[in-house]
């Protein structure tokens, strides 16, 4: 669909669900891949998901951590090259109600959410800025746009970040660079596995696919995000939601 040679991208959360479809499908159009994610092991099966041909280096990070993402950063770069293409996917979740959600809960949320997108964004930036040429792709959620009961840190952290990649847009147009949002809704993923039923039913009845959507669904649309061919697309949101909300 799209040619990706002598691109090398960085995916975050590349371990499962969203994160390795993605980086499937980011090694089928051709690229180099840079894993990261917390357990080696759960990298390595979605390097080995990508198939012999693919090129794929390997890292460990603790995002959240302004060190430990930044030697990541630096040991890819080095590794691979260059950066051209970045997909902040890794996100972390811890629900409660407002009225009882601790500053600690609602703080680890923005610092892995919000403020590791934000670093690995600024990091990236500079070589891609020197090339003229980059893809910044953040992965954010529905809850973004429609709130979520028990979600105010997660909900807050994903429409952050949608305010953020317009302003990086913004600020990096000129220079060849693109920087788009990815929003999915409902996905079936580890995270969304763990839901009871009743959740999960109540939910597919709000969309009218009737249906939770699947990792490779949401890939698709990081990959065309990645492509050449949308380099006139910047500072949007592509909404993959199955029609829960039509924005």
């Amino acid at each position: 669909m799209f040619d990706l040679t002598g691109k090398v991208a960085l995916v975050t959360g590349a371990s499962g669900g969203i994160g390795r479809a993605t980086a499937i499908a980011l090694a089928e159009q051709g690229a180099t891949l840079i894993l990261t994610g917390r357990r080696e092991d759960a990298l390595e099966e979605t390097a080995a998901a990508c198939g012999s041909a693919a090129t794929c280096h390997i890292f460990t990070a603790n995002l959240g951590d302004a060190d430990s993402e930044a030697a990541m950063l630096e040991a890819a770069e080095e590794a691979a090259g260059q950066i051209d293409i970045l997909v902040n996917n890794a996100g972390l979740t811890r629900d409660g109600l407002a009225m009882r959600m601790k500053d600690d809960d609602f703080g680890a949320v923005l610092d892995v959410n919000l403020m590791a997108t934000f670093r690995l964004c600024r990091g990236a930036m500079k070589g891609m800025m020197k090339r003229r040429w980059g893809r910044l792709i953040n992965v954010v959620s529905v809850v973004g746009f429609m709130g979520n009961a028990g979600q105010a840190n997660y909900a807050a952290s994903k429409a952050g970040i949608v305010g953020m990649t317009k302003s990086i847009a913004k600020e990096l147009g000129s220079r060849g660079i693109t920087a788009n949002c990815v929003a999915p809704g409902y996905v079936e993923t580890a995270m969304t596995a763990d839901l009871p039923e009743k959740v999960v039913s109540e939910q597919i009845s709000m969309v009218p696919a009737g249906r939770m959507g699947r990792p490779e669904e949401i890939a698709a649309a990081v990959a065309f995000l990645a492509s050449e061919e949308a380099g006139y697309m910047s500072g949007a949101t592509l909404h993959v939601n199955g029609g829960m909300a039509m924005l």
